[in-house]
């Protein structure tokens, strides 16, 4: 009787005004949908940990999509070490110290060997060549995969890149040389960085050099990668959180993922075609990629000896890009630590040798210090890829369910106050007293970056020949080398320091030319 009284009000008065009762009619739906959904939010939550509430249907996104590291390491002095946040409906746990991820990362390694999957980077940057091996969920095609990976970057493995090493990093020293005209002119090393890095990848996979920047191949797969990487940020996709959003046909965020993906599927088919190319004729180097090919052990599918390249091509223009962009700002800042690498590195080689020896195996004290604190300092990839368990945790009494998301906070790990007394400060002599203090950048646990042997020869080998053939001066402009304040893009996944310029001037010009050829 009651809903008949109720429509015999209602009907009338939508016919009178029907454009108002439209209105009405989606604004009331709109509140019961927030409300209904308010309560799932609440329903998921995991048990026993705190952390902010943030707002309805987002979450806490709108106060994380700059700096999220940050702003996780912030909320953890309110907090605890670790605690619970909601990217839409979604909790995920954040970790934030030393102490709590080696329990978590380390004892329960296995666990947490899984990875969440994101709209925009997996279903659709990723549905034509797949993910990398770091961004795979767990199965058993990972497992193959990280296999093979993890035999061609071994310790074996990486001391027989010696040569290539040699060759690219020489080649970077040239080119500051060349392109700083000899210490005259102020430039921006980041191009010199990525040609490194590229070339470097492109060599140890497939057997083929970038020996310059100007050519046409670098300019796309920086572009297109850099691009790639601000697909994988966990704060940069609001559509991986808000599924309403995946509904807009001119979605911009959509239709670039798409793009970006073409693109890199045809620069990989190329390398690959060629590749095949030159081993059917027998003449092909030896590379990753075709010893992979030639391991009849190794069963690896098509598309999965395509994750391997993908991971060797991002992981390289990712980290060790990025690091020393931010290294050489700083350096240029701070002359007393130049003065101080310069001093040990003459402990080892003469003046005369501005190119160190590229065998050496990171025995220069000083520099794999130097090196260790800006991993440490400058840490890349502040949220280590995000890990999913595959079975439940206990933590602290608490049951966290399977499927639960976690963010490893690798910056506030590496920032720990209860690891450094100083952890703000950037000083190469701690690697020194704490010998064995923890490093988060490369990840913790059964997901950690494969490649970080390969990385950390790299860097060193880079910073020992810079260092000792050049002296890098700052210009007029203020460099903002300070790890949070100097970050270009505060949503990205990986941190990218600012644009800046600086001079390679170098220390004996006539013997770092001859030394050139």
């Amino acid at each position: 009787m009651a809903i008949a009284e109720a429509l015999s009000f209602i009907c009338p008065r939508t016919i009178e005004h029907p454009l108002q009762s439209v209105t009405v009619a989606a604004f009331a739906l709109s509140a019961i949908y927030i409300i209904l959904n308010e309560f799932i939010r609440a329903s998921v939550r995991i048990p026993g940990f705190k952390g902010p509430r943030g707002l309805p249907l987002i979450g806490n996104l709108a106060q994380i999509r700059k700096n999220a590291a940050e702003q996780y390491r912030i909320w953890s002095k309110t907090y605890g070490p670790v605690y619970q946040i909601q990217l839409g409906n979604i909790p995920v746990l954040v970790v934030n110290s030393a102490a709590a991820a080696k329990v978590l990362f380390g004892h329960n390694a296995q666990a947490l060997s899984s990875r969440p999957e994101f709209y925009t980077f997996h279903k659709i940057v990723s549905n034509t060549a797949g993910t990398t091996i770091g961004t795979s969920p767990y199965s058993e095609s990972l497992k193959r995969r990280r296999k093979g990976a993890a035999s061609a970057l071994n310790r074996p493995s990486v001391d027989s890149y010696v040569s290539h090493l040699d060759i690219e990093s020489k080649a970077f020293v040239a080119e500051l040389y060349k392109y700083g005209n000899g210490g005259k002119t102020p430039v921006d090393p980041m191009a010199m960085i990525q040609r490194l890095s590229l070339s470097l990848a492109l060599t140890l996979n497939w057997g083929v050099r970038v020996a310059s920047q100007e050519e046409e191949l670098f300019d796309e797969i920086t572009e297109v990668e850099e691009e790639i990487s601000k697909f994988r940020s966990t704060t940069g996709n609001l559509q991986d959180y808000i599924p309403l959003l995946r509904l807009n046909p001119f979605n911009a965020s959509s239709q670039k993922a798409k793009k970006m993906r073409n693109r890199r599927d045809r620069y990989l088919g190329s390398l690959n075609r060629d590749l095949d190319d030159r081993m059917k004729k027998g003449i092909h180097k030896p590379c990753i990629q075709a010893n992979v090919i030639l391991d009849k052990e190794a069963k690896l599918s098509p598309e999965e000896l395509t994750s391997i390249s993908l991971t060797m091509l991002s992981g390289g223009l990712d980290t060790a890009t990025t690091l020393v962009a931010w290294s050489i700002g700083l350096l240029a800042q701070r002359p007393d630590i130049q003065d101080k690498a310069a001093k040990a590195i003459l402990e080892m080689y003469s003046e005369e040798q501005p190119l160190c020896d590229a065998a050496d195996d990171q025995k220069c004290p000083y520099i794999v210090a130097l090196v260790r604190e800006c991993l440490r300092y400058y840490t890349v990839l502040r949220l280590a890829l995000p890990r999913t368990s595959i079975r439940d945790v206990t933590y602290n009494g608490k049951v966290i369910p399977k499927g639960t998301v976690f963010f490893l906070n690798s910056w506030a790990c590496n920032m720990d106050p209860e690891v450094w007394s100083d952890p703000e400060e950037f000083r190469p002599e701690r690697w020194f007293e704490q010998p064995d203090a923890p490093m988060f950048t490369y990840g913790m646990g059964y997901r950690m970056c494969a490649g970080s042997l390969l990385a950390n020869r790299e860097l060193y080998l880079v910073f020992i020949r810079t260092l000792n053939s050049f002296r890098i001066e700052p210009t007029a402009e203020k460099v903002e080398w300070h790890p949070v304040k100097g970050n270009s893009d505060p949503t990205s996944l990986v941190a990218i320091p600012k644009k800046y310029k600086v001079k390679f001037v170098p220390k004996n010009e006539s013997v770092l030319v001859n030394a050139l050829g």
